[in-house]
C-alpha cells in the first residue's frame, strides 16, 4: 500500500500512527497501542526547578520556523523509527498546514523542539529532542500553552514515558483514547489562531490558574 499525506491524515483520525523499524527501513508499518499516552491540557506539571528555568528566558521559542531541523534532530540519534518515506510523509503534511513544529532556540542555535500533526481539536504529539538541559520540556510547556489557548481538547503523546509522566502525562486505553479522538475530531481547532506567549512568566502564571 501506499501512504500518502491523505491516508497519513485519515490514520490519525483512526486513532493510529505510522513507525518505521529503522532509520534505514524503506517500509512503514501502522501502530494501534493498548495503552495510550495523553497530556491533560490541565495538568501540565511545571515543577519548581522548570518554572525556576523557564523564569529566567534565556532562550527565544518559535513555531512552524525549523519544520525540517526539528525533524532532524529528532531522528538524530543511535536507533530511530524515523526513516526517509516517513521524513517526506510529514513534511507533506507540513506544507498542507496539518504537521507542525514548535522550535527552541540560544541565539542561533537550535536546541529543542517537538513536533506533531493536528486533527480537528486533537494534536497528536510525534516526537521531541533535546540538545541542553530542559529544552524539550520548554518546548513542550511551550506547546501546551498554545494548545489551550487555540481550542485543542486532546494532547496524544502516543505512549507515556517516565520523562511525560514527570510533566503530568497518564496513561489511558485504547478505548477512552478512542472517545476522546471522537470528541476531539468534532472540535474545530488552529494552532496558528493565536501568538505563542510574550514571555516564560506568563506560561508559569497560566499553568499556576489552570492546573
Amino acid at each position: 500500500m501506499t501512504v500518502t499525506p491523505e491516508l497519513l491524515l485519515q490514520a490519525y483520525r483512526a486513532g493510529v500512527f505510522p513507525m518505521a523499524e529503522h532509520r534505514d527501513d524503506p517500509e512503514v508499518f501502522w501502530v494501534d497501542p493498548r495503552k495510550r499516552g495523553v497530556f491533560p491540557l490541565d495538568g501540565f506539571h511545571i515543577s519548581r526547578s522548570l518554572a525556576k528555568t523557564l523564569r529566567r528566558d534565556a532562550y527565544r521559542v518559535t513555531l512552524n520556523t525549523a519544520f525540517g531541523d526539528v525533524i532532524d534532530a529528532c531522528a538524530d540519534r543511535s536507533e530511530t523509527w524515523i526513516n526517509h518515506k516517513i521524513r517526506a510523509l510529514y513534511e507533506a503534511l507540513h506544507h498542507m498546514g496539518h504537521a507542525h513544529s514548535l522550535e527552541v532556540w540560544s541565539g542561533t542555535r537550535l536546541i529543542g523542539g517537538v513536533y506533531g500533526v493536528s486533527v480537528g481539536g486533537a494534536f497528536c504529539g510525534e516526537s521531541m529532542f533535546s540538545r541542553e538541559r530542559d529544552a524539550s520540556k520548554i518546548a513542550l510547556a511551550w506547546l501546551v500553552d498554545l494548545l489551550r489557548r487555540t481550542g485543542f481538547v486532546l494532547f496524544d503523546t502516543q505512549f507515556l514515558t517516565n520523562h511525560l509522566a514527570s510533566l503530568g502525562a497518564i496513561e489511558i486505553t485504547r478505548s477512552e483514547y478512542r472517545a476522546q479522538l471522537a470528541k476531539a475530531l468534532q472540535v474545530s481547532a488552529d494552532i496558528t489562531s493565536a501568538s505563542l506567549a510574550s514571555s516564560s512568566q506568563e506560561i508559569v502564571q497560566r499553568n499556576t490558574q489552570t492546573s
